[in-house]
């Protein structure tokens, strides 16, 4: 398996996994609270249409000349993953709330229990519609990522197999610890996401304009180190400049 490989399947795991844990906090909560069968059968519902969203606009992606579409895609991703990057640099330099899946989880809970119960023709019609609304919605980033990476490096398929992996990881721990995922580093995994999508990013749009980078796929390891150590580094000084603007104003008599 190539370099490019490797990573695409790593990138598509990272991303899926994110996204699997925030939807399966939602069909957690309601199924909880409300029961199991109709949370479960709109997540079902929510992931045949998402295999659809996928049938239908992988071929028409394949149409489109490869370099015009890395560098759109490129570009988008570059977009997407600095997007991430940002808010993963904020939570890591204190700037920003880190994500608590627990706090999500509990608040989910009391928003299901408030809500009435109406079942029609043996569905729990509020259930069925939060847990495939989260599901599909969360889903729908998944997509985009398999399509867009997979239609890049040629392979769907291999794209679907890291977020494959992940939904298969992420629901089988949900099922044995009936909780949310809240020891899962999501933050951590943000962090990881953005780096690789804006790596891909960059790769990619490079190679759109007609530039051929040394070593080829190769250079994306290049590309993913630069980033990451200058993430590291901007998330230390963030952090330096928070701790000192927090001791700052503790310390400020009052008054002032």
């Amino acid at each position: 398996m190539t370099t490019s490989a490797v990573i695409l399947v790593l990138a598509t795991f990272l991303a899926s996994a994110v996204e699997a844990v925030e939807a399966l906090t939602v069909v957690l909560a309601v199924g909880v609270t409300r029961g199991w069968r109709s949370p479960l059968i709109a997540a079902g519902a929510a992931t045949l249409a998402l295999a659809a969203v996928i049938a239908i606009f992988g071929p028409a992606l394949t149409r489109i000349p490869i370099d015009v579409l890395r560098l759109i895609i490129g570009t988008l991703l570059l977009i997407f993953g600095l997007q991430w990057l940002r808010k993963a640099i904020l939570r890591a330099s204190g700037y920003k709330a880190l994500r608590d899946e627990e706090a999500l989880y509990a608040q989910e809970i009391a928003e299901a229990r408030a809500a009435g119960t109406a079942i029609r023709a043996g569905m729990d019609w509020y259930a069925f519609t939060l847990a495939f609304k989260g599901v599909f919605l969360e889903g729908l980033e998944v997509a985009f990522i398999v399509l867009t990476f997979g239609t890049t490096q040629g392979s769907i398929p291999l794209a679907a197999l890291g977020a494959g992996l992940a939904l298969a990881l992420v629901v089988i721990v949900g099922a044995f610890v009936h909780r949310p995922l809240s020891r899962v580093p999501e933050n951590t995994m943000k962090f990881s996401v953005g780096l690789m999508l804006s790596a891909f990013g960059i790769f990619w749009s490079v190679e759109g304009v007609g530039i051929d980078w040394p070593g080829q796929d190769i250079s994306i390891l290049g590309i993913l180190v630069f980033l990451t150590v200058a993430s590291v580094g901007l998330v230390a000084v963030l952090r330096r400049l928070h701790d000192g603007t927090v001791v700052s104003v503790a310390i400020m008599p009052r008054g002032e």
